[in-house]
């Protein structure tokens, strides 16, 4: 393991940001953490940079330990960390903000020189190197903030929540970019609120409510779910759902935007189910068997919690 963290506990008051998270990500892997807002996805990443402390637990990077007050200064050279907000200097231009992040580092000007070239290789912003940081579009904002992370060349990159309010397009490249890395011997431990992003990693860890539900591999915790599901579209689905409420079903029914995903937990059969449709006036032949999704895993996770 490059990076592993052991019974991870942190609390803000009454508030359990952290229950007991322990985690190990392998080397030039690219992990997800995938939880909504609130999960503690911010305090576990800020926690395992050293800027947070945690109340218990243990650190290690390569199998050596680390903490809040020890090897801080070596850590923060291996330990690449990207925070959610936009924190670079709006008013210096894209090549001053890697300047100023080199000379932070004190990487020597000519070595700096290089770097920067390489990064410019990468990321396709040389183009923009004297337009003032502040006026870039949200993911050329990305796109520096993740060359100013890397004008040191860490190994691991902590980034929290990177994909925030940038569109499709930017989201695309800046998922190349990454993967690009991790070809180059790069770790990357990424968090997100969007599930289908759980696809562009080797591996992931649900959380929710500051405790780990489930980690692997994102296919094989979907294999891994064991009931049947079944979408049922229909126009009114709020009304529908409301119906099923009075059933039976009505805890294996799940709101799926313009549809509905209906869990055999008990495994009814596709006929029973329909039966069921039919018995308060819905089309059971809008209905049909689909594979589970990692949100329907997750939901499920959270049902049984």
């Amino acid at each position: 393991m490059i990076l592993n963290f052991e019974h991870i506990t942190k609390n803000f008051g009454k508030t359990k940001a952290l229950n007991d998270v322990s985690l190990g990500l392998e080397a030039n892997q690219i992990y997800g953490l995938i939880g909504p807002d609130g999960a503690g996805k911010t305090t576990l990443m800020r926690t395992l940079v050293t800027l947070l402390k945690p109340d218990q637990g243990q650190l290690f990077f390569k199998g050596t330990p680390y903490s809040f007050h020890k090897n801080v200064k070596l850590i923060r050279k291996k330990i690449g960390y990207m925070p959610q907000r936009f924190s670079l200097y709006p008013d210096l231009t894209v090549e001053q903000n890697l300047h100023f992040f080199g000379d932070l580092f004190s990487i020597p000007k000519i070595e700096q020189a290089k770097r920067i070239e390489r990064l410019f290789g990468f990321s396709h912003l040389e183009p923009f190197k004297t337009r003032l940081s502040g006026n870039l579009s949200g993911g050329m904002k990305q796109k520096l903030a993740l060359m100013c992370v890397l004008i040191h060349e860490p190994e691991v990159l902590v980034l929290d929540e990177p994909t925030v309010g940038v569109d499709p397009v930017s989201r695309h490249e800046f998922w190349q970019i990454l993967h690009n890395l991790v070809k180059n011997n790069t770790t990357i431990f990424v968090s997100t609120s969007y599930m289908n992003e759980a696809e562009e990693c080797q591996n992931i860890a649900l959380i929710y409510q500051g405790q780990l539900l489930k980690s692997g591999p994102p296919k094989k915790l979907v294999t891994s779910y064991p009931y049947q599901v079944y979408n049922l579209t229909a126009k009114d689905t709020y009304d529908i759902f409301q119906k099923l409420q009075t059933t039976e079903l009505k805890t294996n029914c799940q709101l799926f935007g313009s549809s509905i995903h209906i869990k055999d937990l008990t495994n009814l059969g596709l006929e029973k189910i329909k039966l069921i449709l039919k018995e308060i006036d819905i089309n059971s032949e809008a209905l049909a068997s689909i594979n589970p999704s990692l949100e329907d895993l997750f939901l499920s996770l959270l049902q049984n919690k």
